[in-house]
Parts: C-alpha cells; sequence; structure tokens
C-alpha cells in the first residue's frame, strides 16, 4: 500500500482528501527568530497554528504541506522546530508534511553554504531517511528548494542539484521556489541533467508569472506547476533578510502585485489549446 510520510509517520495515502501543498504554519505569528531569540516554537504558536488549521478539514482537506526551508521561519540543522508540526498535527487533527530544502543564498545558513554538493546531498536525503536534525521527524518531501529573481547563484544551483540528487536516490517529490515565477524552465533543465523524473517535480509559485505561455512551456517539459499564492494579491516582498537601520528612516523594500481575477484567467486559458494535460508526459 502506497504511504505519505507525515511528522507522525506513514500514513496511507488511499482515502486521504484534499491537500494544501505549500503552507508555513509557523510563520503565521512573528517568531522569536525575526528578533534573534531562541529557535524553538512557544506554544502560542503551536496553538494559532493548530486552531488556523483545524477548520481546513470542513472543506475535505486532511493534508498540509510544511515547505519551510533551513534559515526560514525557525528551521535549523537541529530540526528543533520539526517536531513543533507534530504537535500542530495532533491538535489540529490534520496530516502534516514537513519538507527539507534550502532557501535562497542570502538566507542560507552558513553551513550550506560552506556544505559542498556531496555533502549537501547526503544531509538533504538523510532528512528524508531519517529524520531532520534530532528531531526524530522524517521530512516526507523535498522543498521549497528556491533559485533567485532572474538568477541562479553558484549556491543555489549547488543545492537545486543535491535536492534532485536525493530526489533520485528516494523517489520522493520535489518542489521548487521560483520568485515571481523566473528561472523555472531553468530549473526544469537542470533537474533533467541530474537524472529526476520531471513527473515528480512541481515548479512552484507560477501564478505569479505573468506570461501564460511560460506556464505552459514548463507544463510541456513535463513537470507540474503550482498555483499556490491565490490570496496574495498586493506584497512587499524582500531578497535578503532585513537588517535594523542605524538611523530612522524606511526600510527599502519591493513591492508587487498580482490579482487574483489574472490567476483565474490564466487557468482558464490554455484549456481551449489543450496545454493542461492529464498525463503532463504524453504527446
Amino acid at each position: 500500500m502506497a504511504t505519505v510520510q507525515t511528522v507522525l509517520g506513514p500514513v496511507e495515502t488511499a482515502g486521504l482528501g484534499r491537500v494544501m501543498i505549500h503552507e508555513h504554519p509557523l510563520s503565521l505569528i512573528p517568531g522569536p527568530w525575526l528578533t534573534g531569540g531562541p529557535t524553538e516554537a512557544g506554544d502560542e504558536m503551536i496553538a494559532v497554528a493548530a486552531a488556523a488549521l483545524a477548520p481546513l478539514r470542513r472543506h475535505g482537506i486532511e493534508v498540509v504541506v510544511d515547505l519551510s526551508p533551513y534559515g526560514v521561519v525557525g528551521r535549523d540543522e537541529r530540526g528543533d522546530n520539526t517536531a513543533a508540526l507534530a504537535e500542530i498535527s495532533r491538535r489540529s487533527g490534520l496530516h502534516l508534511v514537513a519538507g527539507t530544502s534550502v532557501y535562497l543564498e542570502a538566507f542560507s545558513p552558513a553551513w550550506t553554504v560552506a556544505a559542498d554538493l556531496d555533502t549537501m546531498t547526503e544531509r538533504l536525503a538523510a532528512d528524508l531517511e531519517h529524520g531532520i536534525g534530532a528531531s526524530g521527524v522524517r521530512a516526507g518531501v523535498l522543498g521549497e528548494q528556491a533559485t533567485g529573481l532572474d538568477e541562479i547563484t553558484v549556491h543555489e544551483e549547488k543545492c537545486l542539484r543535491a535536492a534532485a540528487r536525493a530526489q533520485v536516490r528516494t523517489g520522493v517529490a520535489l518542489m521548487t521556489h521560483t520568485t515571481h515565477g523566473t528561472m523555472a524552465l531553468e530549473q526544469t533543465m537542470l533537474l533533467r541533467e541530474e537524472g529526476v523524473d520531471l513527473a515528480r517535480v512541481v515548479i512552484g509559485h507560477m501564478d505569479i508569472h505573468p506570461d501564460v505561455d511560460v506556464v505552459a512551456q514548463v507544463l510541456d517539459t513535463g513537470a507540474c506547476v503550482a498555483f499556490d499564492t491565490i490570496g496574495k494579491q498586493h506584497w512587499d516582498f524582500f531578497l535578503e533578510p532585513q537588517v535594523t537601520p542605524t538611523a530612522d528612516g524606511e526600510r527599502m523594500k519591493r513591492a508587487y502585485f498580482r490579482s487574483d481575477e489574472s490567476r483565474a484567467r490564466m487557468l482558464v486559458e490554455p484549456v481551449a489549446p489543450g496545454l493542461w494535460r492529464t498525463d503532463p508526459l504524453g504527446p
């Protein structure tokens, strides 16, 4: 019987309900890691996350995938916050799946930057096979493995290749982060070079890309695409961690707008030419 690896152990896939494929439950309130405090998630954070997720069951959603990479939302080398996901699962009654990955270079912990390709591959594979850090909680998916805005740095390429090799070794799905949909095709080419079955790949955040033809090209590679930021229409974004200003003033930031109407239109428009396929590897 096929199973999915959750934070509480393997669960048979037969009969599982709908899935929220890209979430960060421990980011619902500011974490202590944003102020330089301890990385462990407190009870309030766990309680807020469980209360927010529990109502999803009324809508047939039974699985939530946490794609928090190393260096983001308190995920550290020890895996401290991963254990908190298990408690959220118990309190909410939902199955939670933890991802393992490395985020954009500017957010990456020093140990991931120092690691070579083989070391990084072994770390990601071990997270899947044995558990994240000392938490004993096994990851069930690779992701969100990230690349930057209109670029893939040397470090990001190393980590994406490491994720690819861990995918080939374990067979689990691999989910990526694109920054506003850029470098999506480059991601698929790199993953194919590493021997990844693109049918097991989800290219993330493609609902932010303004060009439906680019989305169609990604689908033509055999990979899946994620429309995973619906409802996020106006937002500020940062390409590197923000530091406390040394003088009064406004922090530098970038703003982005993507209407849900345009997302819906992108979903509908490809239907007529048959770009959405049931079989992504079909002719």
